[in-house]
């Protein structure tokens, strides 16, 4: 199904709007922007640092290490490394000290035995962050990067799980829809969009995917099989190395390209496992497909919130073009991200036509891979085209984010898994996708690659 001339030229003109919009960004940035040198954080060398989550649950409760040592080792983490990253964006210091003074009494007073306080409260004592969509924090994957945190929340529509924790290096998951509670964001997807928001957990190491999001799901976690056994083995493994050739979105870097067949190589030669190469057509469709899912309309008929009403406080009325000009003029008060991201969704309003065109696109894809990958299949695919780019350069690609965007639209579960780095010390990593509620197989495949292929690098080393 290819598209028409008159859409080609239309979607020629929004890349062209994306990458014009970049430069402008970046030229502003030279001109004006604070000036930087490069920096790397210092290795670690806390101790309490380098533990998962899950470990320093157990060490805490076992009584062998202070809630207050870890939380301190954490603030004394980030007073040194923040000041380079920006990742944490509201300090409380104060208040999680005295948490772990409090955590520390109870402990003390023995009234529960370790196995109850396992069962309770499987994190109890170990010190997290919130992505600020929450309206708490920040920075969610280069704060647990540079081990400023062990363990984190964030929440994906398109892939703000998936993204950063792939230039990070880090896991995230994005969990099939309609499992964890999103209450708490900012702003709540509403309507359809309610359906493919997704809040997931996000960490160094991949043993704290799985309780993590037993935790965050609470009575939701009956929609999924957590505690089922996987054997590896056993499993069928498939493969696409790139989207089909989209015009609109990079291509896929060669270090991306080379480590995903290692993986491939690794699984079907040592693990024995079933291993297929596939060409999903549809998938050179990802953008579309996302773009249709945001969209669509509520059962009630009404449209979904605009992003461009978002900046207006549902009031103002705004004129993303006008506040392009004002932006230049250094006389706009929204950054050109947002500006940039209102214009195109200016753009890109789906007539019915183009609504339901796409929509049995987005179900036969659908239909397909959930044929393929049945209750025993994974698929490994890009987590991105390029690895992590380095600022306002996203702002020239603004489609590349329909690797992950593609999953959000179809409601896969997702895991970000880290495969170490390429030569320029820029993290490598793939994505591991199941067919719904069967997060299982993403978090115990997971936990191989990180065996194999080492997961998180600590900052530093390189």
């Amino acid at each position: 199904m290819a598209p028409s001339f008159t859409a080609r030229i239309q979607l020629f003109l929004l890349r062209a709007l994306g990458f014009l919009i970049g430069l402008v960004g970046r030229a502003a940035l030279v001109l004006t922007g604070p000036k930087f040198a490069s920096k790397t954080p210092q290795p670690v060398t806390e101790p309490l640092l380098l533990l998962s989550g899950m470990q320093l649950a157990k060490l805490i409760r076992q009584r062998k290490v202070k809630c207050i040592d870890v939380v301190q080792a954490y603030i004394n983490r980030i007073k040194d490394v923040n000041p380079m990253i920006n990742g944490v964006v509201k300090y409380r210091f104060e208040e999680a000290m005295k948490e772990a003074h409090a955590v520390d009494k109870k402990l003390a007073e023995k009234q529960e035995d370790e196995a109850t306080l396992e069962k309770k409260w499987p994190f109890l004592g170990v010190p997290f962050t919130v992505k600020e969509a929450f309206q708490l924090q920040g920075g969610e994957g280069c704060t647990l990067a540079a081990a400023c945190s062990v363990i984190g929340v964030g929440s994906d529509i398109g892939g703000s799980i998936r993204m950063p924790a792939f230039f990070n290096g880090i896991f995230g998951h994005k969990p099939s829809p309609g499992v964890v509670p999103n209450k708490g964001q900012f702003p709540l997807a509403v309507g359809v969009q309610e359906l493919f928001q997704c809040t997931g957990p996000m960490c160094r190491y991949a043993e704290d995917l799985t309780p993590m999001l037993k935790v965050m799901a609470g009575p939701g976690i009956k929609k999924l099989k957590l505690d089922a056994k996987v054997h590896l083995k056993d499993l069928k493994f498939y493969w696409m190395e790139h989207d089909g050739g989209s015009f609109l979105m990079s291509k896929v870097d060669q270090d991306l390209i080379l480590a995903q067949k290692k993986v491939v190589v690794h699984i079907e030669t040592i693990l024995g496992a079933s291993v297929q190469h596939v060409k999903l057509k549809k998938m050179k469709y990802s953008f579309q497909l996302w773009i249709t899912m945001m969209s669509a309309r509520g059962h009630d008929g009404k449209e979904p919130i605009k992003f461009v009403d978002l900046l207006g406080d549902h009031g103002k009325h705004v004129t993303p073009l006008w506040e392009l000009i004002k932006w230049c003029l250094g006389l706009s008060v929204y950054t050109i991200p947002s500006i940039g991201l209102a214009l195109l969704e200016e753009k890109l309003k789906y007539n019915n036509e183009k609504y339901q065109k796409f929509k049995a696109v987005e179900q036969s894809l659908r239909k397909e891979l959930v044929e393929m990958l049945g209750d025993d299949g994974v698929f490994l695919y890009p987590s991105h085209p390029t690895v992590a780019p380095k600022h306002h350069v996203p702002l020239t690609r603004p489609f590349n984010f329909a690797y992950t965007g593609v999953f959000s639209a179809l409601g896969f579960p997702v895991t970000q898994c880290p495969l170490g780095l390429n030569a320029k010390g820029l993290p490598l990593g793939i994505q591991v996708v199941a067919a719904p509620f069967n997060d299982h197989l993403t978090l115990a495949v997971a936990e191989y690659l990180e065996k194999t292929f080492g997961g998180w690098v600590c900052p530093g080393k390189f």
